[in-house]
């Protein structure tokens, strides 16, 4: 089985590399750490699988999915992240990827999806399985963005850069730019102004 790596960081990329190559039936034909290298590496290797974390510094795992399924549409994906949010992994499983773990998983469960999503089926990590079923015995408070999204909206309006806005919730900037790209994504605005006027609009700050 083909497999491309992408991930932004180079060490996690050189030890996941190394791992599955351990496998006899897997190959790693490349491993890169960037949206535009991924998509031309996928173009030319034709990858049965691609591995891909969620954050990729300016772009996400998600638009790698949903570009690479345009040109490629059999090509199979594995979400590896350290996300666990329930609306994050809705809203990448919508775009029909093929697996979801996470990063603080172990080796072996990672080579279980590898081989679940090779037989043609989905495989989810058990953490990701438990959060799911979970969300859904919570109600629907019907909002648009979660608390957590609601509460760096309200940071974002006030101009804190994302150094302020982890350093006051307690979380890393990584986590704050995915929360930022989903606050975008939701309100579909592409700009700080057009953000705020859509937040006052419709009272989520």
């Amino acid at each position: 089985m083909k497999i491309v790596l992408v991930d932004d960081h180079s060490i996690l990329l050189d030890g996941l590399k190394k791992l599955i190559q351990e496998d006899d039936m897997l190959t790693v034909v490349d491993a890169v750490d960037n949206l535009p290298d991924a998509i031309r590496s996928i173009d030319k290797h034709k990858p049965e699988l691609v591995i891909t974390d969620y954050n990729l510094g300016e772009d996400d795992g998600l638009s790698l999915v949903q570009k690479v399924k345009r040109i490629l549409p059999e090509t199979r994906f594995i979400v590896l992240s350290m996300h666990d949010e329930s609306h994050l992994v809705k809203e990448i499983l919508k775009e029909g990827i093929n697996g979801y773990v996470l990063k603080k998983d172990t080796k072996a469960e990672l080579l279980e999806a590898i081989y679940s999503v090779r037989a043609g089926k989905m495989y989810l990590s058990s953490d990701i399985n438990a959060m799911l079923v979970k969300s859904l015995y919570e109600p629907d408070e019907g909002k648009l963005l979660t608390s957590r999204e609601r509460e760096i909206l309200q940071l974002i309006a006030k101009e804190y850069s994302n150094k302020n806005i982890a350093e006051e919730l307690f979380i890393s900037e990584r986590t704050v730019e995915t929360h930022r790209k989903n606050i975008f994504r939701k309100t579909k605005t592409n700009s700080i102004v057009g953000l705020i006027k859509f937040a006052y609009a419709n009272n989520l700050i």
